[in-house]
């Protein structure tokens, strides 16, 4: 689902997480409860190899709680696969300036 050299800004006001370990971090606990995840792209612009998107989502658990939901923003990348990754994750919009400040 990922870009190996991907950035996750969650939550948006903290610097991004990076790479695929970063990722795992973020979404680990998420996958441990096996939840539903429920998106629709909303604007996509794509040029070449890679994508803006924007979509909203909803992340229900199991037992039918809602455990998140919000409208995110991301660039995804094709792949060496030829398949889609996300590069710039963004789930809850666009990072705040704070957050884009501490990237390495």
């Amino acid at each position: 689902m990922f870009h190996s050299d991907c950035q996750i800004f969650f939550p948006p006001d903290q610097s991004p997480s990076i790479g695929l370990a970063g990722a795992r971090a973020v979404f680990e606990e998420f996958i441990a409860i096996r939840p539903e995840i429920i998106s629709e792209i909303i604007s996509e612009v794509i040029v070449g190899d890679i994508a803006l998107l924007s979509a909203t989502w909803r992340v229900v658990a199991p037992d039918g709680t809602v455990l998140g939901e919000g409208q995110s923003t991301e660039v995804a990348k094709k792949l060496d696969n030829g398949g889609w990754g996300y590069l710039i994750d963004c789930p809850f919009g666009s990072p705040t300036l704070t957050a884009q400040a501490d990237i390495p």
